[in-house]
């Protein structure tokens, strides 16, 4: 008796290729070689009909996620603060796009709300697609400081079920209508899904190839969260960071995509991925991400996974489940000859009544070729970045669509705004907080561009119409030096930007001093063990011709710079004095002053600040003897004594503060699993009834046409309020 042959989803066997191969292919890919013999063969695979029951599933575990991600990271619960300040400056994809009026911006809000809710009950799923998709890219284009991997993975996704027919099961489209309900979906639906998916995780290892995160540098301290507690019974710290964090983060990342694809290694796979997001939804604020992964992970089961599941059920409690039935054809599918003319397939043919089609039509041809494009355009996308040159600065691109999560990580230093009025040839500096929320757009130079313009706009209230603004942004990239990213010479009002073109004010990264990182941490570490104070120290690193220009303050009194490489002359500008320091020198810097550093050496210079913040020290010393005292720990009489003492002490309210901050503190890490439990979700509901009450309020202002403004101060006056008798509460 023979071998059997495996066999492939339609049953058909491939007599000309090897059994090992085929039944690779069949589990990695659900085809076979033979498959893939001819275009045609192409478009019959692609087209092949499939089991709607997990994309159904797929499809309301997203429209679910999303209607709790739009109250959180889509900023609906604080739309009011977020886009209610005109005077504060964008940051759009294109500048001509602008935000609406506030209660507007709250309409937008809703539909896109409406929109996801369509999409979880598959209730006219194409419209309510587009209803969420709409407003969903409109948010995401309007705010680049906001974006991130998973924010552009979310639009991609509900794209994908746009265009599938993911409301075929489990849905009120199906309910309603017979032709959709229960029907075949073609094979590329679950085609684009899977492969957007794996890319997610294998392009984000290819990323972290990258000699940071290989080395450890990417993501610092991590392990002292207490998710690794377990691990710590093993390895050090050190060792978590390393080896856990980075090189597991990396085998995950590249091999997860393949483990899903067996049935022998999915189970694994399952495990691990599930593992990891549990973690990672508890060391970052990264909002419906992990949850995402984790419901997506289910498109790489076998399709028909749902019903075996709703079966397991007992009726009593199949309230809302699907009810069993024949799967029928469908026109967007392409079926064999023969099960169109099987008894079985003739029984459960297309629900209007025609013949289920065999040959490919118009539609199928177009899906195919899409399918194709779309592929093509996903694995060209994260590496495009030779393109669209000028969104490259330290890092390649825009963060978000380049799948290298976690990679780079910044720690500022410095902003330093100079504006200068060309027609007066008056100067000043602005505050880097003026005008802005956030931060990240001293990272980008496209950002940069639209802050100046957006600068500009507003110094013309003050009559400066021609203004020059120079920009010094220090920045410490992976635990490098901190240097200066932008020529701080150069007038970035009046300069040019293009996404196409190179930025030649952006100054290099300068990775030839990337392997001084080693030697830092063991100057900080020995700086820390040695020093009898609580000394700081900030490494430094800069151009030859260039300056930095510091104020070193009051408090700071014990403050001196050491050079590690080349050669510098620190100017005392008050004191109209030049010290010149070579490798290895170090001075004392005065309190109260400026001084300037400048690089006179051929090469980047390199330096360290050390410093004592005298004032933070007597500070904490106080503060203990003042807990102390108030804790009861001290004898009666010295406890009276300080008391005393302590009653005529300007800084007491401060200390009063910072007790009760600590106090509150140590009641959060005592707290039971109950009653974080209740924090959380009473954190939720003050979010999820503020995005109800402020969306209502927006729609009552538009339909009864009264200011919106009116219903705000009505409702900043009810939460000023409601917090005061909460911390009289506390009290």
């Amino acid at each position: 008796m023979g071998k059997k042959k495996p066999s492939t989803e339609n049953g058909k066997t491939d007599t000309n290729t090897p059994d090992s191969t085929i039944c690779w292919c069949n589990k990695m890919f659900g085809f076979s070689p033979a498959d893939l013999k001819s275009p045609q063969a192409v478009i019959k695979l692609l087209c092949r009909p499939s089991d709607p029951a997990c994309l159904g599933v797929v499809r309301f575990l997203f429209g679910f996620l999303m209607l709790l991600d739009i109250p959180q990271e889509r900023g609906l619960g604080m739309a009011d603060v977020r886009w209610g300040n005109n005077d504060e400056c964008r940051f759009p994809l294109f500048n001509f796009l602008k935000p609406l009026p506030l209660e507007w911006m709250y309409i937008v809000y809703f539909v896109m709300l409406l929109g996801a809710a369509g999409i979880m009950v598959g209730f006219l799923f194409r419209f309510s697609c587009i209803c969420f998709l709409l407003p969903y890219w409109y948010i995401f284009f309007l705010d680049k400081t906001s974006w991130n991997n998973h924010s552009y993975l979310y639009g991609i996704l509900g794209f994908l079920l746009t265009i599938s027919d993911a409301n075929r099961y489990w849905s009120l489209d199906g309910l309603f209508s017979k032709n959709k309900r229960n029907t075949h979906v073609p094979l590329w639906n679950y085609t684009l899904l899977r492969l957007q998916v794996f890319l997610v995780y294998f392009i984000a290892g290819l990323k972290k190839l990258d000699f940071d995160w290989v080395y450890g540098y990417s993501m610092q301290n991590l392990s002292r969260h207490w998710v690794f507690d377990p691990l710590k019974f093993m390895l050090t710290e050190e060792q978590i960071d390393l080896f856990v964090v980075h090189l597991g983060g990396l085998t995950i990342d590249l091999s997860i995509g393949f483990l899903f694809f067996f049935d022998k290694t999915r189970p694994l796979a399952f495990l691990v991925c599930s593992s990891f997001h549990l973690m990672n939804s508890q060391m970052f604020s990264i909002g419906m991400f992990p949850w995402m992964m984790l419901a997506t992970q289910v498109l790489f089961c076998h399709t028909d996974w749902p019903r075996r599941v709703f079966k397991m059920i007992p009726t009593s409690l199949q309230l809302f489940t699907p009810e069993e039935e024949e799967i029928h054809a469908s026109s967007h599918c392409i079926y064999g000859k023969d099960d169109v003319k099987s008894e079985d397939n003739k029984q459960q043919g297309m629900k209007c009544g025609k013949a289920p089609p065999t040959k490919s039509t118009l539609y199928h041809k177009i899906s195919t070729c899409f399918t194709f494009l779309f592929i093509i355009l996903q694995l060209i996308l994260p590496y495009s970045h030779g393109i669209t040159k000028g969104y490259n600065n330290w890092t390649n691109g825009l963060y978000g669509y380049s799948w290298d999560m976690m990679v780079h990580s910044w720690s500022v230093q410095h902003i330093r705004i100079t504006y200068v009025n060309k027609d007066t040839g008056e100067a000043g500096y602005l505050n880097p907080e003026a005008w802005v929320g956030s931060r990240r757009w001293s990272s980008h130079a496209d950002m940069l561009k639209q802050h100046a313009q957006c600068i500009a706009g507003h110094l013309k209230t003050y009559n400066i119409t021609n203004v020059a603004l120079h920009f010094d942004i220090w920045k410490s990239l992976n635990e490098r030096f901190q240097q200066r990213m932008f020529d701080p010479k150069v007038d970035i009002q009046s300069v040019e930007w293009s996404p196409l073109k190179e930025t030649p004010w952006l100054m290099p990264l300068l990775v030839d001093l990337s392997d001084w990182r080693g030697k830092l941490a063991e100057i900080e570490k020995s700086l820390t063990v040695n020093s009898s104070e609580s000394a700081d120290v900030v490494f430094v690193a800069d151009f030859p011709g260039l300056y930095l220009e510091n104020y070193v303050q009051e408090d700071l009194g014990n403050t001196s710079i050491t050079v590690l490489k080349g050669k510098v002359l620190v100017e005392l500008v008050d004191k109209h004095k030049n010290y010149t320091l070579m490798e290895g020198e170090s001075m004392q810097v005065p309190a109260g002053n400026f001084h300037n550093v400048h690089t006179i050496s051929s090469t980047p210079s390199c330096y360290m600040y050390i410093y004592v913040n005298t004032t933070d020290v007597n500070f904490m010393e106080n503060l203990i003897e003042y807990e102390k005292a108030v804790n009861g720990t001290l004898d009666i009489g010295i406890a009276d004594k300080a008391l005393s003492r302590f009653e005529s002490d300007p800084l007491l309210a401060q200390y009063k503060q910072a007790l009760a901050a600590k106090k509150a503190v140590k009641k959060q890490e005592e707290q039971t699993l109950l009653e974080k439990l209740t924090e959380f979700i009473k954190n939720k509901y003050i979010i999820f009834s503020r995005s109800f009450r402020f969306t209502t309020g927006a729609l009552h202002s538009i339909l009864s046409q009264r200011p919106f403004e009116e219903f705000l101060n009505d409702t900043y006056s009810l939460e000023r309020d409601s917090i005061i008798q909460s911390v009289d509460f506390d009290l």
